[in-house]
């Protein structure tokens, strides 16, 4: 393999990596802190990924000077839209089902097909997508024989940036120190006075807003149709468990290793043997470590 040939898979690694990160992050702050398994996390995304497209149609519809700078504001509103719908969803609908793991699994499947069949009936079963800006079109040739897309130079940076504010969140800030304090004990955090159903809404509506950032994101690479989310939640789950559960350090290591592992064995073999090669590696090292690669030690 040439040198140029191993940097653009090793980029193309980085590219799966900063989708799966958004994701799994999300998946991992809920399921870490709540137990709960999300089957609807993936829908959330496309809901991002369709407020983005919205926004786009908003911008070139009433402000088409500003076509060019309508990105950003999309990736507020595609946060700030599914954040609302997480808090909305935990208080209305995902916390009548603590404490049953396999009844929340069931439910939120279940949402996540009625979701998936709104998507439908609003949008249509077509696939929309979203122009691209300007200046993320083209590519950054350092030499010759290496070309990266600018837009997903960008996507590398703005997740890298999100997933410093999560941890500025998480571990610089009081709302994250009760958290923490929560996932750790819930028991005891009550009795010291946090309120443990508000730190309940707010990280399920944070994990919300971080699938929705990923929707807005996936937007720049791709066209959405209402199954866009059911394309990332499987392998969202597998970096979170391999990773181990309510370890951030772990998801972000272990979805790294599994896009890098996935693009390189998809470059040597077909897409599907390079998913079952991942899967029958992510079972083998559970076997051994079945919490997690860089599993914490938490209270129940």
């Amino acid at each position: 393999m040439s040198f140029d040939i191993l940097v653009m898979q090793l980029f193309n690694g980085l590219s799966l990596f900063t989708i799966l990160l958004l994701m799994a992050l999300g998946l991992a702050i809920v399921f870490g802190l709540m137990g709960v398994i999300n089957m609807a996390h993936g829908e959330l995304m496309t809901l991002g990924a369709y407020a983005t497209y919205l926004t786009a149609h908003f911008f070139s519809r009433y402000v088409p000077s500003l076509m060019d700078f309508y990105l950003i504001p999309a990736i507020v509103v595609a946060f700030a839209v599914t954040y609302a719908a997480g808090y909305l969803l935990e208080r209305g609908f995902v916390r009548f089902f603590y404490k049953r793991p396999l009844d929340t699994l069931l439910a939120t499947w279940g949402l996540s097909l009625i979701l998936q069949q709104a998507y439908r009936s609003i949008f249509g079963a077509q696939e929309v997508s979203v122009p691209l800006a300007s200046w993320l079109s083209g590519a950054w040739e350092p030499t010759e024989g290496i070309q990266l897309p600018l837009n997903r130079i960008f996507i590398i940076g703005l997740t890298a940036l999100v997933a410093f504010g999560v941890w500025l969140l998480l571990y610089k800030t009081r709302a994250g120190l009760r958290a923490r304090a929560v996932t750790q004990n819930r028991a005891m955090s009550s009795a010291v006075g946090i309120n443990t159903d508000k730190v309940d809404a707010t990280t399920f509506a944070l994990g919300a807003g971080l699938a929705g950032i990923a929707g807005s994101v996936f937007t720049m690479i791709g066209s959405t149709n209402p199954g866009t989310g059911q394309a990332y939640i499987i392998d969202s789950f597998i970096t979170v468990v391999f990773g181990g559960v309510a370890s951030l350090i772990g998801t972000a290591a272990s979805g790294f290793i599994i896009a890098q592992t996935q693009t390189t064995l998809e470059f040597l073999m077909s897409g599907s043997m390079a998913k079952v090669s991942i899967l029958l590696f992510v079972i083998l090292v559970l076997y051994f470590r079945p919490n997690g690669l860089f599993s914490s030690k938490v209270r129940s």
